[in-house]
């Protein structure tokens, strides 16, 4: 062991050597935007270090930090059992775990899923695709149910045709010959209290992508030898088997590439040399093996990027990090970034198209809550800082399973090698609720402030895409838009919404004030009773001082009182409406169509400012629930609710226009 220990040394020192040596002869220069980090060796006790005062606020679901401008949330896939969108007799609910990959002018989404719930048999991996990121096919299934042989382990039995479940760290390669290909790992788990990813499955499978939209065969790529699985007992053949070359030469590139396959290391733990380092063995980590679940332990979830200096940053979940100087041949000590309060989930990092760098996780106050989402930026990939909400909206999780934890969570962008879509936005994937999937567009540079003030009138608009300074949550079932009113020949912003248990909202952040004026034009299109349209002012915190409600006869200004007396209003008909406030005599006034129409309301919460706009299809519902404030997610997670009755069934619609959005 000690002379296995002075050759990694030697290792890592020869290849720091040389890549100091490759900086001075090549002159390696930095974008302009960017700032030399700390060197490899004063950073490798933390190679991700957040220096803000920022923090979550447990009893918030957006953590009361302030939100990024332009985020763009789109739901790719809503689960439903009764009428699934993946196609079959029963819609599977347990879905989770999304990579993403552009190529060739098209985006790629690949996800696993069970039918009911995590370490659940059956269990498959589906892919989606998009040509703008927006609208996505409906999911096919590229890695199917795997019937498995009869596993004797330790205390159980798996029968003989009991079916695999998938459980896999990466989804895509573009190999250097420009072929696309998917990957997947098959595992078994003798129950849902068991983990398919402790180097007990049968191995990794791989298969090719064609332009065309169609497939090509199933191989494995690399077996789990270890744990006895090979050619003779498995259901694919190997990869060397192919008679296509071009795809036996991308496999093989994939295979040669150690920054790329340590993504596998978790599922695998193979110790046959292929990987250089072993990231679960490090002091103090929590125990993890195949009898137990927990999301715990050192190893797990690897994604990397690139520093100024060219060195890799390797992050894993639980805080773990590394250095390497050479591309993943070496590495440094794997050591805890302290300050990302992380939960089990992933953390995801990458450099921005500015030149900068974004971290994605869910800071979470509790350490077991999977919200808010969060990114974190850096000048040097080194320190980072400004941290913003991505997301604060966590909806019901309609479907029970265990290990179902609520929030949104698993991020993932797109790994370097794996495309670039045009434009300068960072595009993240992950689930909510391990049902549903989703993708956030998000505007860089990724800031939270708005320096001038706002006149929307969309008319430069021919998508929302081209609001870039909204905030915009959209559902499947509740889409936003900007469509054309044919009456006044102009362009406005439209939420719809026949969503049962998620709303549609469309955010404006506006420069911090103190007095501030703020007008719009609204028309209720279709408003079935019982459902509103909700427009609240807020501070950056979320500090609601007020609320407007819209529904089908009248204007309401009743946040947290039952004194204003409601304006009423007609269906299908243009309203101007300015609301005027004043934070210093804490109160404000509606007019209605140039009139006053309510006076002096007070605020409803004490507010210093105020700083954006919500138009929201929904009641507020922002409030963390008081028995997982201070501890957090229950251990069996997922089996504190029943499903929720009538969620596969459209509610009836709401329609609403807004238009004319300006402060001053």
């Amino acid at each position: 062991m000690a002379g296995m220990k002075k050759q990694k040394l030697f290792q890592f020192g020869l290849g720091f050597l040389v890549f100091n040596l490759m900086l001075m002869i090549l002159g390696f220069s930095f974008m302009s935007s960017a700032q030399t980090p700390s060197s490899i060796n004063d950073s490798a006790n933390e190679p991700v270090k957040y220096i803000g005062d920022r923090q979550p606020d447990k009893r918030f679901f957006d953590g009361r930090l302030p939100h990024a401008v332009g985020v763009h949330h789109y739901q790719v896939l809503r689960a439903n059992r009764a009428h699934p969108p993946e196609g079959g007799e029963v819609g599977w609910t347990y879905n989770h775990q999304p990579y993403l990959a552009y190529w060739k002018g098209k985006f790629y989404y690949q996800y696993l899923s069970n039918l009911i719930a995590e370490h659940d048999p059956p269990g498959r991996t589906l892919l989606m695709t998009s040509e703008d990121g927006r609208h996505w096919s409906n999911p096919v299934v590229i890695f199917p149910e795997y019937d498995l042989p009869e596993i004797r382990g330790e205390n159980y039995i798996i029968p003989a045709g009991t079916k695999a479940v998938m459980h896999q760290r990466m989804g895509f390669y573009v190999a250097p010959n420009g072929r696309l290909l998917t990957s997947g790992f098959y595992g078994y788990c003798a129950t849902p209290r068991h983990s398919p990813n402790a180097g007990n499955g049968l191995g990794r499978v791989i298969r090719e992508i064609y332009e065309d939209g169609t497939f090509g065969p199933i191989y494995f790529i690399r077996y789990n030898r270890h744990a006895g699985w090979n050619e003779s007992n498995t259901n694919f053949p190997f990869y060397k088997t192919s008679k296509d070359k071009g795809f036996v030469q991308a496999c093989e590139a994939l295979l040669n590439d150690k920054l790329i396959t340590l993504q596998w290391w978790e599922e695998d733990r193979g110790k046959d040399g292929f990987y250089v380092i072993d990231p679960g063995e490090v002091a103090g980590a929590d125990y993890f093996a195949a009898n137990v679940v927990t999301s715990k332990g050192a190893g797990k979830a690897f994604c990397f990027y690139e520093r100024p200096d060219g060195v890799i940053v390797g992050l894993w979940k639980n805080q773990y990090s590394a250095l390497s100087p050479d591309r993943g041949r070496t590495w440094t000590k794997i050591a805890q970034n302290k300050t990302l309060w992380t939960c089990g989930a992933k953390t995801w990092g990458q450099k921005t198209d500015d030149g900068r760098y974004a971290i994605v996780h869910n800071q979470s106050a509790t350490r077991r809550n999977r919200f808010p989402m969060i990114v974190i930026t850096s000048d040097d990939g080194h320190i980072f800082d400004n941290m913003l909400c991505l997301r604060g909206e966590v909806p019901l999780r309609r479907y029970r399973g265990i290990h179902k934890n609520i929030g949104p969570q698993y991020f993932r962008g797109i790994i370097p090698g794996n495309g670039n879509p045009p434009g300068d936005e960072m595009w993240i994937v992950y689930s909510v609720n391990k049902e549903d999937m989703w993708i956030a567009r998000v505007t860089v540079p990724i800031t939270g402030k708005v320096d001038h003030h706002i006149f929307d009138d969309f008319e430069q608009a021919n998508s929302e895409l081209d609001l870039k300074e909204w905030n915009l949550y959209i559902p499947t079932w509740a889409p936003i838009s900007v469509v054309h009113d044919p009456v006044s020949n102009t362009k406005c912003l439209e939420l719809m919404d026949e969503e049962p248990y998620d709303y549609a909202l469309a955010e404006r952040i506006f420069p911090e004030s103190k007095v501030v004026e703020i007008a719009f034009r609204f028309n209720a299109k279709e408003v079935p009773q019982g459902y509103a349209l909700e427009i609240e002012v807020q501070d950056q915190h979320g500090t609601r001082p007020m609320c407007l409600r819209i529904d089908n006869e009248w204007l309401a200004a009743d946040h947290r009182t039952v004194d204003p007396t409601p304006v009423p209003i007609e269906l299908n008909r243009w309203y101007d409406v300015s609301l005027k406030f004043d934070c210093h005599a804490q109160k404000y006034e509606v007019f209605l169509n140039g009139n006053l129409a309510i006076a002096d309301i007070p605020f409803a919460e004490k507010t210093e400012s105020l700083e954006r706009i919500v138009f929201r299809t929904g009641p507020y519902r922002g409030y963390v629930p008081p028995e997982i404030v201070d501890e957090g997610a229950p251990r069996a997670t997922g089996l504190d609710s029943e499903d929720l009755p009538g969620s596969e069934e459209k509610a009836p619609l709401c329609r609403y226009w807004i238009d004319d959005l300006r402060t001053k």
